[in-house]
Order: structure tokens, then sequence, then C-alpha cells
């Protein structure tokens, strides 16, 4: 067989080329319309892809705290694809970070213009309603995230709360307990209805609801704390300091100076007033401390029952230098003078205390009452007691000294 000559591969090849030339100007001739939108549908999903890859940057930058990277990574996810709601709605929680919260508005609002039925913008343009103080708009963005989300006690919680800011607490109530049976594993539907509890003065209802809370959530450290008041409120003392104790042994609550005092106040309770003068004293010694009148108060009423002079001497001085508004401070100066046999500067100082405390408070009518039936002006004595009752009708001490001064006329 003849090889062939070079002429004829040539030929050969050209003929193949030309071929393949025509067969793909034929296609394309054919099939333009297929190719440019197999073109586009690819492109399409670049973008789609792309934009999704700089929304996970935006998410990952956005829970580590590098907010201005992830408002970047997100801006660029929207320019790339503006129809995403979830990318909206991101922009609008890193803004709200930001503190950029009339742009945050902005973002949820063009989330639920793409998906009215985005669930996290609803939320979260409640939780700015609720910022802005417009608590029916908040209400009703929570409501419709419930509605949305019927599974999700957060957003019962949220509405809830929201109704008792306007006071309507029956409401929320109601709404409350009609969602218990189905969030019966849920703990801060009970904490919600503690709070409730306690606003209304119910203090063993709101202990045994912030008990159940503490039972589904232990280590919820919010609860605890709820629980701690509760049961003080509700006179549980020894229940209170166990829990305050279980609370302190955290790292984190060591240092508490509210935490201490409301130690100190139960263990004062229990009768264990050496102990209760040991945290005091800590709390007034350090810098904190200095300015801290509420601790000094503490630490004078402290220093009264163990019989401490000196002590309550220097708590007086204290409260009245660093809140000379208060009534605290001449009212530990009236029980200090008294304890010395200063009578006449006692009466003084009590008289500085009824002033300051005007009709907040009955005990400087009180103390003033005690000392002038102490002096024999029981006509005066019994006048500060019936103030006193004036000022709170139920008030135990001016009722039992009342009846001491009929007595002894």
């Amino acid at each position: 067989m003849p090889r062939p000559t070079i002429a004829r591969v040539s030929a050969s090849r050209a003929a193949l080329l030309a071929g393949s030339v025509f067969a793909v100007v034929g296609c394309a001739s054919g099939h333009g319309k297929y190719t440019t939108e197999g073109l586009n549908a690819a492109q399409e999903r670049m973008a789609v892809i792309k934009s999704g890859t700089e929304w996970d940057m935006a998410r990952q930058q956005f829970l580590s705290g590098e907010l201005r990277k992830a408002l970047a990574s997100v801006d660029r996810s929207i320019e790339i694809n503006d129809s995403v709601a979830k990318a909206h709605s991101l922009r609008g929680r890193i803004l709200m970070e930001l503190g950029q919260l009339e742009s945050a508005v902005e973002s949820f609002r063009r989330a639920l213009v793409i998906d009215p039925a985005y669930v996290e913008a609803h939320f979260f343009l409640g939780v700015l309603h609720e910022r802005f103080n417009e608590y029916d708009d908040a209400l009703a963005e929570y409501q419709a995230a419930s509605a949305l989300d019927p599974s999700n006690a957060q957003y019962v919680i949220a509405a809830a709360e929201v109704l008792i800011d306007l006071g309507r607490l029956d409401a929320a109530e109601r709404m409350l307990e009609d969602s218990a049976a189905r969030f019966e594993h849920n703990a801060g539907v009970r904490q919600t209805l503690g709070h409730l509890a306690l606003m209304r003065g119910d203090w063993g209802r709101a202990a045994e609801l912030f008990d159940e809370a503490r039972l589904l959530a232990p280590d919820d450290a919010s609860v605890l704390e709820d629980l701690a008041v509760a049961q003080m409120r509700a006179r549980n003392f020894v229940e209170a300091e166990y829990v305050l104790r279980q609370l302190m042994r955290d790292d984190e609550r060591a240092d508490r100076r509210d935490l201490k005092r409301l130690h100190a106040r139960c263990l004062v309770e229990l009768d264990r007033p050496v102990e209760a003068r040991a945290i005091l004293l800590g709390l007034t010694r350090d810098d904190e401390g200095l300015a801290d009148a509420d601790a000094w108060i503490d630490l004078g009423q402290v220093a009264l029952m163990l019989g401490d002079q000196q002590r309550v001497r220097i708590a007086a001085a204290r409260v009245a230098a660093i809140a000379p508004d208060r009534f605290e401070g001449p009212l530990l100066a009236a029980l200090w003078k008294r304890m010395t046999g200063d009578i006449e500067g006692a009466l003084a100082s009590a008289d500085d205390a009824v002033r300051l405390a005007g009709s907040r408070d009955p005990t400087p009518l009180v103390v003033r009452g005690s000392i002038l039936k102490e002096m024999g002006r029981l006509a005066e004595a019994e006048a500060s007691f019936v103030e006193a009752l004036g000022v709170s009708p139920t008030d135990a001490r001016a009722r039992r000294m009342l009846a001491a001064v009929a007595e002894d006329q």
C-alpha cells in the first residue's frame, strides 16, 4: 500500500479541520438560543454560590465579633444577589450591634418584603421597636414571629414581656399560661411567670415558679438570682442563703457586690450578724465601697444589732457625707446618739431623718416617737406614731408603740 504523501496528509488534515469548524459553526447557528440560556443559567448558579459564600463568611465574622468585616462581606453578598431575605436580615443584625438602628430597621423591612414569613426579621424588628419604646409595634412583630413559628418559646416570652411593659399583666399571664403546656420544659416561660408573681407581691408563688425554672435550667444564673430574691421576699432565708452560696461559687459572680449585700441581709435574718458584718466590712473597705451608701447603711444596721457603737457612728457619718439627701444617715446618727445617752441630740437627728424621708418611709417617725416616749413627751410621741401609720397603715412597729403610749397615759 503506497504511503500517503505529505500533500495528501495535509489535505486530509485540512479537510478534517474544515469539517470540525463546519460542525461547530453549524451547531452554533442551529442551537444559539439554548447555548445562551445555558450560559446564563451557569452564571446565575455561580452568582448564587458566590453570594452564599460571602454570606457564610459574613455570618462567621459576625459570630466572632468582627462586625466591620461582616458588614463588608454581607454587602458584597447583597450586591451579587439582593433577593435573599436572610442576607438582609443578617445585615440588620450587624447594624444593630454597630448601633446603626435606623439602618437596621430598613434591612429587616427589606427582608420581609422579600419573604414576609421570614421569622428572624420579624423578631429582631420587634427588638428594635422595643428599643424605640414603640411597644405596640414590637408586640405585633413578636406575635407575628410566634404565629409563624409556634414551637419557639422565645417569641411568646418576648410578647409577654412587652405586655408587662404596657402594664397589661393579666394579658401577659394568660398568654404564658396558654402556652405553658406547649412549653412545659421551657425555663423561660416559668421565669417570666415568676416575674409576674413578684410584681403582684405573691412572693411564695414567685419562689415556686423560679424553683421550677431552676430544675429545667440548673446552670442559668439569672434564674438562681431570681429564686434567691423571691425566697428572701417570702422569708425562706435558709433556702435563699443556700442559693446565694451556690451563685457565688462561680468565679464570675464571686465578687458581685449586690450578691454579697443580699447574702449579708440573709445572714442577718438568720441571726448570724457577725458573719454579715464581716461581709459588709469587706464591701466598705475598697475604693468602690467608700461611695457605696447602701453598703454603709447595711453595715450601720448590723452594728446596731451588735451594739458596736463605733461602727454605727462611722456608718452614720459616711452615709451623711456621700448621700446627704437620704434619711438613713441622720437616722443612724439618732440611734447612735441615743446609745451614748445624748437624747436631745438623738431627737434633733431624728427630726432631720423625718424631714428627709417625707412620706416615703415610716421608720424615722417610729424612731422619733420612741425617743419622745423615752423623754416622757407622750402626746408628741403618740402624734409621731399616728403619722407613721398614715404613711404605712400596716406598720406593726408603729401600732405596737402606739399601744404602749396609750398604756402609759
